[in-house]
């Protein structure tokens, strides 16, 4: 079984080709948003274009352009493979390779929001959520996480009211380290706060 991941939902742009649990191939670059020009030809790069027996992508959260860059693309390749497609989310992978670089009993992942805030979710050492992923303002989320240890681009925005945190941004190549009822999301964007534009009330109470 070979499966090809795409992760676009944050400023890092990554794919990677796995068989078996094993790495055949990766990408990785920060690229902030060229998500768009980079995705395909880093897939194209990757052995036989990357064609794979199913693929996985991430869902989110994070930027929204990203977030829908990836499942577009996730999707049509799927459609012209005829091949599933299913989900996982930004949050718990950059806590799953955390976990595996140094084991503890918890960890938050943060990862930048816009507007001032930030996502978050904490797990267990098992990767169980122990919340569900919320946007919150760096003070709400300090609060929320306590001793708990950090992880994610957005540890910086959280410094003097944590303890220092792991910068880091989300790989494709790590998704072995997440478990199965982790990589089999709805592949639909998990946007962790509500659009940034509303429809009016008449519009919306119509809609």
């Amino acid at each position: 079984m070979r499966t090809l991941v795409i992760d676009t939902a944050t400023a890092a742009c990554s794919v990677a080709l796995v068989e078996d649990g094993r790495v055949i191939a990766a990408r990785h670059e920060v690229v902030g948003r060229g998500h768009a020009e980079r995705l395909v030809p880093m897939i194209a790069e990757l052995p036989n274009g990357g064609r794979a027996d199913r693929l996985l992508v991430d869902i989110g959260p994070g930027s929204f352009t990203g977030v829908r860059v990836g499942i577009a693309a996730a999707r049509g390749l799927a459609l012209g493979w005829a091949v599933p497609v299913r989900g996982f989310s930004s949050l718990a992978l950059v806590a799953a390779a955390a976990l595996a670089r140094t084991p503890r009993d918890a960890i938050a992942a943060v990862l930048e929001a816009g507007h001032g805030e930030l996502f978050m979710q904490i797990f267990d050492a098992a990767l169980t959520p122990l919340c569900d992923p919320v946007s919150l303002p760096p003070a709400m989320a300090a609060a929320r996480i306590g001793a708990t240890a950090l992880v994610g681009s957005g540890s910086d925005r959280l410094a003097g009211l944590l303890p220092p945190g792991e910068d880091a941004l989300p790989d494709a190549r790590d998704i072995a380290l997440l478990p199965p009822a982790l990589i089999d999301l709805d592949p639909r964007p998990l946007y962790g706060r509500a659009p940034d534009a509303k429809l009016p009330a008449a519009k919306a109470a119509r809609a």
